[in-house]
C-alpha cells in the first residue's frame, strides 16, 4: 500500500484498511473493548505501532463531551402507506421536538428496523447524549437490545408499558385503566357481550394491560370475559379487519368491541359494515390512542385518549435528568375516555 501518510499522521482509517476491519472496530480495539477478539486487538495494535499511530486525545475526549443533542429512534410498524410509522407516534414527535427546543437541545430523528443492530451502532457513533425509543414490535425480542444498551452505559428512555423488572426506564400511559374505562363505558350502556381485539400476551405488554383492564371492567359490570370473544391483532387497520372477520366467522353473539388501538378499531368497523352490521346500533366499538383518524372515521370513533403532549414533555425531561445524573423513575400517565358516535353518542 502506498500511503499518503508519508507526509502526514496515520489515522484509524489507515489501520482499519490494513487490518481488514472497520474503523469503529479499530477504535474499540485501541480502547480495550471486550467486544473485540484478542486476535483482532493484537493485529490492530501491531499495525498501529508500525504506523507510529498516536491517539488524538482531544478527538477522543469529544466522545465524552455533551453534544446538546438527543436522538429519537422510531422503530418500524406495518402501515398501508409503507411509511412504517405508527400514526400515534407522529403526534408525539411534534411534542418531543418542542420540548427539546424549549430546553436548548437539538433532536436527531432516526428510523430503525427492528432487525437492525441499532443498539450496537449507537455506541460507535455517540451522535447524541441520550436516546428516546418509540415503538418496539415483539417486546420479548426488543428486550434483549434494551439489556445491551444498559451494558453499554447508554442513557435512554422508552415509551411503553411500565412494569416491574423491565430493563431501563419506561414512560407510558395507564393502559390498565384505559382498558377498564373502555369496557366499563360499554357495560354502562347495557352491552353484555363485549369482544376484545388485540394481543393478550406478554409479547405485547401495552395491549395485555388493556386486556386485563377490560376483563376487570366486565367483571365489575356483572359480565364475564370469554376467551372465544378475544382475537389477536397488531396495530393496523388490516389486522383489525382480519380479526373482526375471524370473530364474526366464529358465529358467537357479541354487541360491542374493545379494540387495543384505533387502527384495529377502524379496521373492525369496516368489517362489520361489510357484513351489514350497524355501528353502533347493533355493535358498539371503542378504540385506544385517539389518533386524528379516530374523529374522521364513519362513525366517529369513541376511544381512549393518550396525552401525547404530556408524554413528549415527560420523555424529554426524564432523559435529561438521567443524562445529568439526577434521580429518575418510571411514570404512568393518565388516559381519558373520549365518547363519539361509534358508541351511540350524537
Amino acid at each position: 500500500m502506498t500511503s499518503d501518510k508519508a507526509h502526514g499522521r496515520a489515522t484509524s482509517f489507515d489501520i482499519a484498511f490494513l487490518a481488514g476491519v472497520s474503523q469503529p472496530t479499530v477504535s474499540r480495539a485501541l480502547r480495550g473493548s471486550p467486544r473485540v477478539s484478542e486476535e483482532t486487538r493484537r493485529r490492530v495494535l501491531a499495525i498501529a505501532q508500525q504506523l507510529n499511530y498516536k491517539v488524538d486525545k482531544n478527538a477522543s475526549n469529544l466522545r465524552f463531551q455533551r453534544s446538546n443533542t438527543l436522538a429519537l429512534l422510531f422503530f418500524e410498524d406495518p402501515t398501508p402507506d409503507d411509511s412504517a410509522i405508527n400514526p400515534f407516534f407522529v403526534s408525539m414527535l411534534g411534542w418531543i421536538t418542542r420540548a427539546c427546543a424549549r430546553r436548548g437541545y437539538d433532536l436527531l430523528i432516526s428510523f430503525q428496523e427492528q432487525s437492525g443492530n441499532w443498539h450496537e451502532e449507537y455506541e460507535d457513533s455517540r451522535k447524541a447524549d441520550g436516546l428516546i425509543l418509540l415503538g418496539y414490535g415483539d417486546y420479548l425480542q426488543y428486550r434483549v437490545r434494551l439489556e445491551r444498551l444498559i451494558e453499554l452505559g447508554t442513557h435512554f428512555v422508552r415509551w411503553g408499558a411500565v412494569q416491574p423488572g423491565q430493563p431501563g426506564l419506561s414512560i407510558g400511559s395507564d393502559n390498565y385503566r384505559g382498558g377498564y374505562d373502555a369496557a366499563r363505558h360499554l357495560t354502562s350502556q347495557g352491552r353484555r357481550n363485549v369482544a376484545f381485539l388485540g394481543g393478550a400476551s406478554s409479547r405485547y405488554p401495552e395491549f395485555f394491560e388493556r386486556y386485563r383492564g377490560y376483563v376487570r371492567a366486565l367483571e365489575d359490570g356483572g359480565c364475564t370475559a370469554s376467551a372465544s370473544l378475544q382475537v389477536d391483532a397488531i396495530s393496523t387497520e388490516q389486522s383489525g379487519h382480519t380479526a373482526a372477520c375471524e370473530l364474526l366467522n366464529r358465529g358467537l353473539h357479541f354487541d360491542a368491541v374493545v379494540a387495543a388501538s384505533d387502527l384495529i378499531a377502524i379496521g373492525a368497523m369496516r368489517a362489520l359494515q361489510e357484513r351489514r352490521i350497524d355501528v353502533p346500533g347493533e355493535v358498539s366499538v371503542v378504540g385506544f390512542d385517539d389518533i386524528p383518524a379516530a374523529s374522521l372515521a364513519n362513525p366517529p370513533l369513541t376511544t381512549i385518549a393518550q396525552n401525547t403532549r404530556q408524554a413528549g414533555e415527560v420523555l424529554v425531561d426524564t432523559l435529561l435528568r438521567q443524562i445529568h445524573n439526577e434521580p429518575v423513575e418510571p411514570q404512568v400517565l393518565p388516559t381519558r375516555l373520549v365518547v363519539r358516535r361509534s358508541c351511540g353518542q350524537r
